[in-house]
């Protein structure tokens, strides 16, 4: 939509964005534990000492199984996905320090992104391009919550500690060749900030400017993130960033999810609109780990695109290559969210 700064990537993305919903691929994890795998999966030859588990720890299988990563992107790409996520949602130092490997954040970072790269470069074509999505998880600690319900003052981290871990994580994504940064499933907007300085940062640094998609997470039927913020206040937290897009994903499934989005497409301007949310709500006796189907999730999105709510379409936790080509299908008739709009006010375009 608007793009007042000259973008040096992903140059073609904005006016993608007016001319159709633009799909974003599903999730990585939930892809990953198809594959079954074990310790041995979690190492290679320079970690076959290294003291602590590494089972779960995703991020690293970009350097120990990329084969693995390079297939779901792959699968993602063939289902119609226009944007990839690098498989680096907690590839920064301060996640990977509690498997005591932070210090190959930024080469786990430049790795996902050429895995990405190359599984787009494959399937890009002149009337469809593809484009990596740097993926920037929150960390599982937060800068404006309490650790400890004792002590309401207690932080188990800080800001600088976020921005330096962020600006690391972002340096290797745009080395291997990221065309886009998402900073994602946002529960904490202190967090967020952290991330979106840094990004400010590089880019100044580097003289490298690309689009920034901004997407929280509502945790919960009180339409609010963790920290505390409705949808509306999270919005203007983080304008400022000028983002190419926001959005939310996650927690949610899109039923659930529906006003949220509803109240973030009527506030955010001329800004992009992004919606990936879970496959329905968490259910241990589904194949995915959730309840919907791919023609469920499929429906509910199309209803999103119908109501003009959406710029960008995909999923979150629970959803595979089936729900992206199911959701790509049904939002393909209908037009994208634009100032043409009824659903934004005067008072709203006028802003």
């Amino acid at each position: 939509m608007s793009d007042p700064t000259p973008y040096t990537r992903a140059q073609a993305l904005p006016a993608l964005l007016q001319t159709r919903i633009v799909i974003l691929d599903g999730a990585m994890g939930t892809m990953i534990q198809r594959y079954k795998l074990g310790e041995a999966d979690f190492r290679n030859a320079t970690l076959l000492a290294h003291p602590k588990d590494l089972k779960g720890n995703n991020d690293l299988l970009v350097l120990t199984r990329p084969d693995v990563i390079s297939e779901i992107h792959d699968q993602y790409l063939a289902a119609g996905a226009d944007l990839i996520e690098t498989n680096t949602f907690g590839a920064n130092r301060v996640a990977q320090d509690d498997y005591g490997l932070g210090e190959l954040s930024y080469a786990m970072n430049v790795a996902a992104a050429k895995l990405a790269r190359a599984s787009c470069d494959k399937f890009s074509s002149a009337d469809k391009p593809r484009f990596v999505a740097g993926a920037l998880g929150p960390t599982p600690r937060t800068a404006s919550i309490s650790p400890d319900v004792n002590d309401p003052g207690a932080r188990n981290t800080s800001f600088d500690e976020l921005r330096a871990a962020y600006y690391e994580q972002a340096q290797g994504l745009l080395d291997g060749g990221a065309d886009l940064f998402l900073v994602e499933t946002i529960f904490d907007t202190l967090n967020a900030k952290a991330a979106l300085f840094a990004l400010d940062e590089l880019m100044d640094n580097t003289g490298e400017r690309l689009p920034v998609i901004i997407s929280g997470t509502v945790t919960d039927a009180s339409g609010r993130i963790l920290s505390g913020q409705t949808v509306t206040a999270f919005w203007h937290s983080v304008r400022h960033a000028k983002p190419l897009a926001i959005g939310l994903n996650c927690a949610l499934g899109a039923t659930l999810m529906r006003p949220y989005i509803e109240e973030l497409a009527k506030i955010a301007g001329s800004t992009a609109v992004s919606c990936y949310p879970n496959a329905g709500l968490p259910n241990p006796m589904s194949d995915t780990g959730f309840d919907e189907t791919p023609a469920v999730t499929g429906s509910l999105m199309e209803e999103f695109a119908r109501a003009g709510f959406l710029n960008i379409a995909g999923g979150c936790c629970g959803t595979t290559p089936d729900h992206i080509r199911a959701i790509a299908q049904r939002v393909s008739a209908y037009r994208p969210r634009g100032r043409h709009d009824r659903l934004f006010s005067e008072a709203v375009l006028a802003g």
